[in-house]
């Protein structure tokens, strides 16, 4: 059985047998398994699986309609489908001080092979989800890169089609879900669907609020069909946030932060120990074998807040300070050791906000997004020469709502610097509503930005394949996501060589683009 058939007879629930435990034992009265299943950061020997319970998602209380006491879910692990060949089982217990939310941490698995995985409690089963362990050697990856889709703004549709291509590997950047109320950020094409009432401010919005993204079918296909890797942007929390500081200044900021980081790692597929009390970690490293190494960063936590007063503005200097951090030391240290330890073929950065230099002012004088790199530029700069001498590094980005493919130099003003890099920027699942695609404004765009050489306007995401000698990635958009059924097709697909030896040390290959 193939990924697509599995997908779809999972969906259909045809792998599930009927549940041992006889009806009259049920102590719930609905289905606890509405917000689906899930699995990420896969090792060579295991993976994280996840579920949480929820008989009633949208309870008002973020509780999911579950009772005040902890409850068992039973978990298996097969190498086949039909779960004829069960290689893990165990028992976890989903604890009601976690929303009952369930983290099962495997390892002692095969390398580089699939597995089925479900959840069984209160007498009823799961949805089954397929997962996989990373590889030893150069085995090929096909990977998937999405961010941003704000529930209001239309229909996941964009998840179907991503979970319709199987991927081994979804890679997500950033704004899996939104703080505002309902209304409180309206797109160009209206609201499709309606938030959960009250902007996130308290555990339980952002339970809820989780919840409801989680009960979306299309995402949970999406989560079904391969592990992810999870990394938050600024919604998750609060629009522009910076380490500590809250972009509205409202009070309480530090504790609202570490309510959001806590609903966040309820509903996600992390490890155990990437929530430390009111820090949530999320740079880290996942190999695939010796051909990749993604390095996972935090663009959020550690830095200094936006110069200027943030929003997209010229003639701001400060933005120019060599000391201005959006990593922090600590992160900083770590990024520039993996990087130099990285005894990988490819190195990509999987990161949130664009790292390209983005002059948004057509003609003379310069505005920049202060926001993203281009409000830490000092940083930026040494972190692209540290790229340059890595092996084949390439940056995945979010957050931008477009599709953008760019050239990164250590001197973006100097059309001679040597190219370090290239930055593939996934457009939004669904934020900002229907897609565009305005010629005059993105052709003006790519003339004030040269080493910008892809802008696309409508909704999508990055599908990949990277092997040892080449990296090809397909740019997926939608036509429109303001009602369902919306095909994904191609509109722009570039192939980026590996470079060896003295080729690759400070000059990124040439891509073909076809």
């Amino acid at each position: 059985m193939d990924r697509r058939a599995f997908l779809t007879a999972a969906t259909a629930g045809l792998l599930l047998p009927q549940p041992a435990t006889p009806a009259a034992a049920r102590t719930l009265r609905s289905d606890p398994f509405t917000l689906g299943v899930a699995s990420g950061d896969p090792s060579a020997d295991g993976f994280v699986l996840w579920t949480r319970l929820a008989a009633d998602p949208l309870g008002g209380d973020g509780r999911g309609g579950m009772p005040a006491r902890d409850i068992d879910v039973d978990w298996q692990v097969s190498s086949d489908e039909r779960f004829s060949k069960i290689v893990k089982s165990g028992t976890a217990t989903a604890r009601a001080r976690d929303a009952h939310s369930v983290h099962v941490e495997l390892a002692g698995l095969e390398p580089g092979r699939d597995y089925f995985y479900r959840f069984r409690s209160e007498g009823r089963l799961s949805p089954a989800g397929r997962t996989r362990t990373t590889p030893t050697g150069e085995t090929p990856l096909t990977f998937a890169v999405a961010a941003c889709a704000h529930y209001e703004h239309g229909y996941y549709t964009a998840y179907r089609r991503l979970a319709e291509q199987e991927p081994d590997l979804v890679v997500f950047l950033g704004d899996y879900m939104y703080e505002y109320g309902p209304s409180g950020y309206t797109a160009l094409a209206g609201r499709v669907r309606n938030h959960t009432p009250g902007k996130c401010e308290t555990l339980a919005d952002y339970r809820l609020r989780h919840a409801q993204y989680k009960s979306d079918r299309d995402l949970q296909a999406a989560h079904r069909v391969a592990p992810w890797l999870m990394a938050f942007d600024d919604h998750e929390i609060e629009n522009n946030w910076a380490g500590s500081v809250s972009s509205t200044g409202a009070p309480g900021f530090t504790r609202r932060r570490a309510q959001a980081f806590r609903a966040y790692y309820e509903n996600m597929p992390l490890r155990r120990a990437s929530l430390q009390g009111a820090v949530l970690r999320v740079n880290r490293r996942i190999s695939w074998g010796t051909l990749a190494r993604f390095h996972l960063l935090d663009t959020r936590q550690f830095r200094d807040d936006q110069a200027c007063l943030d929003g997209v503005r010229a003639g701001c200097d400060d933005r120019l300070a060599s000391k201005r951090t959006l990593l922090g030391a600590d992160q900083w240290r770590w990024l520039e050791s993996g990087l130099r330890g990285s005894d990988t073929r490819w190195n990509l950065l999987g990161q949130q906000i664009m790292m390209a230099q983005r002059d948004y002012k057509v003609g003379p004088g310069r505005e920049v997004n202060l926001d993203s790199w281009d409000g830490y530029a000092a940083e930026r700069t040494r972190l692209l020469g540290s790229l340059a001498g890595t092996s084949n590094p390439v940056v995945l980005t979010g957050d931008a709502h477009m599709h953008h493919l760019a050239e990164l130099k250590t001197d973006f003003d100097d059309p001679d610097s040597p190219v370090v890099a290239r930055e593939l920027v996934a457009s939004s699942i669904a934020s900002d509503g229907d897609g565009y695609r305005d010629r005059t404004w993105i052709a003006e765009a790519l003339q004030e930005n040269p080493h910008i050489s892809f802008i696309d306007q409508r909704r999508g995401y990055l599908m990949a394949r990277l092997t040892r000698d080449e990296l090809s990635v397909d740019f997926r958009t939608l036509d429109y996501i303001s009602r369902r059924g919306a095909r994904a097709k191609t509109s722009h697909r570039l192939t980026l060589p590996a470079m060896t030896g003295a080729a690759a040390a400070g000059q990124a290959g040439a891509p073909r683009v076809g």
